[in-house]
């Protein structure tokens, strides 16, 4: 007898633009599609907030704001998970569960050793009525684990094949998962570099906008070489995974020092060229060995210049974005933690220990179950 389950993901990344939610499918156990799909954006004030906050370890944050933060973005998270059922037909009690990454705030698990995502899913389970798997990344840390990237098992479940293959999630930071064969033990991933990120607060800073749509201003300019080459010193790059980073270590900040002139005295398209060409390299850098063909996920895949310098740069690997190899790139990263909730649910573990570096896999995140409509009306037994 074959089984349907449905399960809602959530995902905010590091360009903290909004929050993707869909509402994935599993038949007989395995993912098989996209029932729909809905993006929030956050309020401006907010997002401005928790870009501010995400690009330095050093932000000031009261315990208030904190806890206020903490709510506006469960707020947000919520009304995405009930927006994505509405667009689909689908009511709360149609769905298993919800898996919420919730939005990271802060990110060192080599150094503090913490993660940190906000996102209360107390306050997603009220509104919606269902269970919530969240607080996926700090069991991993807990095990010595960079506590991310934890998509690559999932690439592995719905993207695996008998030839090698990289995935390119390119979000505010990009990552790539390495998919030499068909067994999850030669699966490897990390954090490769800044992805859209930098070209974001660039033109966000430039012109207001907040990315570069289709890559068009970074194709009107030209990219300084000694720019890229500069931040390309950064020690990150050459660090052997596993490995993990975030907008604190790669912001305008870190632009400016590492540059050696200032960058606002500079054409503005050709900064925006030049971050994007430091993106598309330290991509290609980090592409899996012996890999013919790479699948692109994440924003950056409708970044068309971006995508045109990956393909010059690696002209023997095939780049196509994941749209042909059933999941749109946008919803990559949601359906994951879709995914990530089912295995919790089933207790199995959700980690890859040569990706993250944990000491061995886990079950990931913790439920939150919150009484709801007319189960609050029991009485208590106290």
């Amino acid at each position: 007898m074959s089984t349907r389950e449905r399960f809602v993901g959530l995902m905010s990344g590091t360009s903290a633009d909004g929050v993707d939610a869909v509402v994935a499918v599993f038949e007989n156990g395995r993912y098989s599609g996209l029932q729909g799909a809905f993006h929030l954006d956050y309020p401006a004030a907010l997002r401005s907030r928790l870009i501010a906050i995400g690009s330095s370890e050093n932000t000031a944050l009261s315990l208030k704001e904190l806890a206020s933060l903490d709510a506006q973005v469960a707020d947000s998270f919520a009304e995405a998970a009930l927006s994505v059922l509405r667009s689909a037909g689908l009511a709360p009690d149609d769905i298993s569960a919800i898996g919420s990454h919730g939005q990271t705030i802060f990110h060192d698990p080599r150094g503090a050793q913490s993660s940190l995502q906000i996102g209360d899913p107390n306050r997603i389970s009220a509104r919606t009525g269902r269970p919530v798997v969240a607080d996926f990344r700090r069991a991993d840390i807990a095990l010595g684990g960079e506590g991310a990237p934890l998509v690559p098992a999932f690439h592995h479940a719905v993207f695996s094949a008998t030839e090698p293959r990289t995935i390119v999630n390119i979000g505010g930071i990009a990552n790539v998962t390495w998919l030499p064969g068909p067994e999850t033990s030669s699966v490897r991933g990390f954090d490769c570099g800044p992805g859209n990120g930098l070209m974001d607060a660039w033109i966000q800073k430039q012109r207001g906008s907040p990315y570069d749509e289709d890559g068009r201003l970074a194709a009107s300019g030209r990219p300084r070489d000694k720019l890229v080459a500069a931040w390309l010193t950064d020690p990150y790059f050459a660090a052997a995974p596993p490995k993990s980073t975030g907008r604190a270590q790669f912001n305008l900040d870190w632009a400016q020092r590492t540059a050696g002139e200032s960058l606002d005295k500079l054409p503005v398209a050709d900064v925006q060229s030049s971050f994007c060409e430091l993106s598309a390299r330290s991509i290609i850098d980090s592409l899996a060995p012996g890999s013919r063909r790479a699948l692109v996920c994440g924003g950056g895949a409708r970044n068309l210049h971006l995508l045109e310098r990956l393909q010059t740069l690696a002209p023997a690997v095939r780049f196509e974005t994941t749209d042909g190899y059933g999941l749109p790139p946008e919803w990559v990263e949601a359906a994951a933690f879709a995914w990530l909730a089912r295995r919790r649910l089933l207790g199995e573990t959700g980690n890859l220990p040569a990706v993250t570096g944990a000491q061995c896999a886990t079950p990931l995140g913790a439920i939150y179950q919150v009484a709801a409509g007319a189960v609050c009306a029991m009485p208590s037994p106290y």
